[in-house]
C-alpha cells in the first residue's frame, strides 16, 4: 500500500495582505499529479486544509474543487481528512454524506457515544484494498479540552487516547496507521511563526511515546517543517506545502511519500518547489540599498518574490521606510516587511525600589535606554541636548 502524507495547507491564507490563491492552486494542480501515479492507494491531509475556521467561499471552491477531480481521476483511491486547530472541524465535516460518496473520510470532531463516552470506533477508519481491508488508520482530530479521556493532564490524555484506540484496532495483523494534529516532543517549531504556537498554548508537547511502537507510521500535522520526531523514522511531520513565513524560506515544501510491505515501512520525500520565492535584505542601509538596487525591473506580478527587509541601525534614522520604499520602485518584487534592526546586547536588570526611582535621573535613563537599544552606541550630542531641553521644561513646570 502507498500513501501520501500532507498537511497544512491553510488555504485563504494572505501572506502580507497579498493573496496567495494562486500559489495554492498550483500546489494542488501538483499534488494532484503525484496521487494520480500508479499506485497511490491514499491521501493523508493531517489537519489546517483552511486558514482560519470561517474560510472564503473561493478557498472552499478551490478544496472540493481538487477532491472531485483527484477522485473522479483516481477511484481507487481513498482520502483521509482530520481538522486542524485552524478548522472548524464541524464545517469540515458538515458535507460527510457527499464525500463519503467519493471515498473521503473526514474527522474533525471527538463524537460521543449514546452512554456519553469518547467513541473511538468513529475514529478507526479502514483502508481499503478493493473490498479487503489492507491497513488501519487512527484518524485523531486536533484534540480540545474534554475531547480526550479523563487524565491529569493533557500529555497524558493525548497518550491514552491513542494507546485506547490502538487497543481497539479490530485486526492488528494489518498495519496501524496514526494522524494527529499536535506538537510533539523533540520537533523544532518556526522561528517567529505564531500560526504553529497560538493553539498550543502552554499546553505541554505530546510524547512520540504517546504512539504504540507497533504502529506502522505516524502522520502529523500543524509545524510547518517536514521532519521525523525524536529519531523515530516513522513518526512524521509532513510540514506545510508553502512557507508560512520568513523563517521558513529555505525550508522544502512537498508531501511525503510512504510505501508499506510485509517487511518494511520506506518513506520518501516529494519536493514541491514553491512557485513563489521570499527574499531577504538583511544589511546596513547603504548596503539595503545598493542590494536593492540589484534586484530585477519590472511589474509587479503574481510570480514576483516576496521581499524581507531588515535594515540594521545604530541610531535612529527617521527617514528609513521613506528611502527604502523609493529605492523599491519598478522593482519586480513584493514588499511584505521593512524592518530596523538594532544590535543585541547582553541584558542588564536588577530591582530597584520605588524611593530609588525617584531618584533617577530621567537624563540617564534615557541614555541607558538608548544604549540598550542601539547596540552600546551613545546617545548623538543633538539628540541629547534636545531631550536636556525638555526635561528642564518639565522641572521648569513642577
Amino acid at each position: 500500500m502507498k500513501l501520501l502524507h500532507t498537511a497544512d495547507w491553510h488555504l485563504g491564507q494572505t501572506f502580507f495582505e497579498y493573496d496567495r490563491k494562486a500559489e495554492h492552486q498550483q500546489f494542488l494542480a501538483w499534488l494532484a499529479t503525484q496521487v494520480k501515479a500508479p499506485d497511490i492507494d491514499v491521501l493523508l491531509i493531517a489537519g489546517d486544509v483552511f486558514d482560519n475556521p470561517n474560510p472564503a467561499a473561493e478557498s472552499q471552491r478551490i478544496f472540493y474543487k481538487f477532491l472531485h477531480e483527484v477522485t473522479s481521476g483516481n477511484p481507487q483511491l481513498q482520502i483521509v481528512i482530520i481538522a486542524g486547530n485552524h478548522d472548524s472541524a464541524a464545517r469540515l465535516e458538515a458535507p460527510d454524506p457527499l464525500l463519503e460518496e467519493m471515498h473521503v473520510t473526514v474527522r474533525g470532531t471527538v463524537k460521543r457515544t449514546n452512554e456519553g463516552g469518547i467513541d473511538y470506533r468513529h475514529l478507526i477508519v479502514p483502508l481499503l484494498d478493493g473490498a479487503e481491508v489492507a491497513a488501519w488508520c487512527l484518524a485523531v482530530p486536533y484534540l480540545r479540552q474534554g475531547d480526550y479521556p479523563e487524565a491529569e493532564n493533557y500529555v497524558q490524555g493525548v497518550g491514552k487516547m491513542y494507546q485506547t484506540l490502538y487497543g481497539m484496532v479490530p485486526d492488528k495483523t494489518k498495519p496501524v496507521i496514526v494522524m494527529g494534529h499536535l506538537q510533539a516532543t523533540g520537533s523544532e517549531i518556526s522561528e517567529n511563526d505564531r500560526s504553529e504556537r497560538t493553539i498550543i498554548g502552554g499546553l505541554e508537547c505530546v510524547s512520540p511515546d504517546a504512539f504504540p511502537p507497533e504502529i506502522a507510521y505516524v502522520a502529523l500535522g500543524h509545524l510547518h517543517r517536514a521532519q521525523r520526531v525524536s529519531g523515530r523514522e516513522n513518526v512524521r511531520y509532513a510540514g506545510s506545502p508553502l512557507p508560512m513565513s520568513f523563517a521558513e524560506k529555505d525550508y522544502k515544501q512537498g508531501v511525503t511519500l510512504v510505501e508499506l510491505t510485509e517487511c518494511r515501512t520506506t518513506i520518501e520525500r516529494l519536493v514541491f518547489e514553491a512557485p513563489v520565492k521570499l527574499l531577504r535584505i538583511s544589511a546596513p542601509l547603504s548596503e539595503t540599498l545598493e542590494q536593492i538596487a540589484l534586484l530585477p525591473d519590472g511589474e509587479i506580478t503574481p510570480h514576483s518574490p516576496y521581499l524581507e527587509v531588515k535594515v540594521l541601525i545604530t541610531e535612529p534614522e527617521p527617514s528609513l521606510r521613506h528611502q527604502i520604499e523609493e529605492a523599491l520602485k519598478g522593482k519586480s518584487v513584493r514588499p511584505a516587511r521593512i524592518a530596523a534592526v538594532t544590535p543585541k546586547i547582553k541584558n542588564e536588570s536588577k530591582t530597584i525600589t520605588y524611593e530609588e526611582w525617584q531618584t533617577i535621573n530621567p537624563m540617564d535613563m534615557a541614555t541607558d535606554i538608548f544604549r540598550r537599544r542601539f547596540g552600546g552606541e551613545a546617545m548623538p550630542e543633538a539628540m541629547r541636548q534636545l531631550l536636556q531641553t525638555v526635561v528642564r521644561e518639565v522641572d521648569l513646570k513642577k
